[in-house]
């Protein structure tokens, strides 16, 4: 049974900052779920379904345009095949990946159940890694030990908002 999504609990700084970092206004974003240690949003909440009624399983959203483009990097290196090797190979890895995706399937739900979406959750999850952005978003958002995967990619992300603060760089932009 659909729960009620809650009505945005952005602040308007906050929308303002993620929107000069898409370049657009957020669609559905409801809460920042993490922040950079620049002080700026980096990962928001978005509703299971976008206000336009389109589902939409993205429930983290990475919006930090220096952190897409550094994973950009580490998925052009082919970091996401060798990950996905190693969860054929691996079966405590796929275990907790598999976790990680349920993690992510009840934190979704809890916001609203759409059918539409039923059981899919985002970044290739529970089989595959076909998305380092949302898998980082996920373990920005749930915090370290909920995506293996997502921990992994920060750790080789390394210091993405480094050496300035993304503020001092002009609001967020790379």
């Amino acid at each position: 049974m659909p729960q009620h999504p809650p009505s945005s609990g952005l602040r308007p700084e906050d929308t303002a900052a993620v929107s000069r970092q898409l370049g657009r206004e957020p669609r559905g974003a409801v809460a920042v779920a993490h922040r950079c240690p620049c002080g700026e949003p980096d990962v928001v909440t978005t509703l299971p379904r976008l206000p336009d009624g389109t589902p939409f399983p993205t429930l983290f959203y990475l919006t930090c345009p220096r952190a897409t483009a550094a994973i950009g990097t580490l998925e052009s290196s082919g970091l996401m095949r060798d990950m996905e090797a190693r969860l054929a190979a691996d079966p405590e890895l796929a275990s907790r990946y598999r976790a990680a995706h349920e993690s992510y399937l009840a934190d979704r739900d809890a916001l609203d159940v759409v059918d539409e979406i039923a059981g899919i959750s985002a970044g290739g999850m529970p089989t595959r890694v076909k998305c380092l952005h949302v898998l980082v978003a996920h373990a920005l958002a749930s915090g370290p030990g909920v995506n293996p995967l997502g921990d992994e990619a920060i750790e080789a992300l390394g210091d993405w908002w480094a050496p300035m603060s993304c503020a001092d760089r002009g609001a967020g932009t790379p």
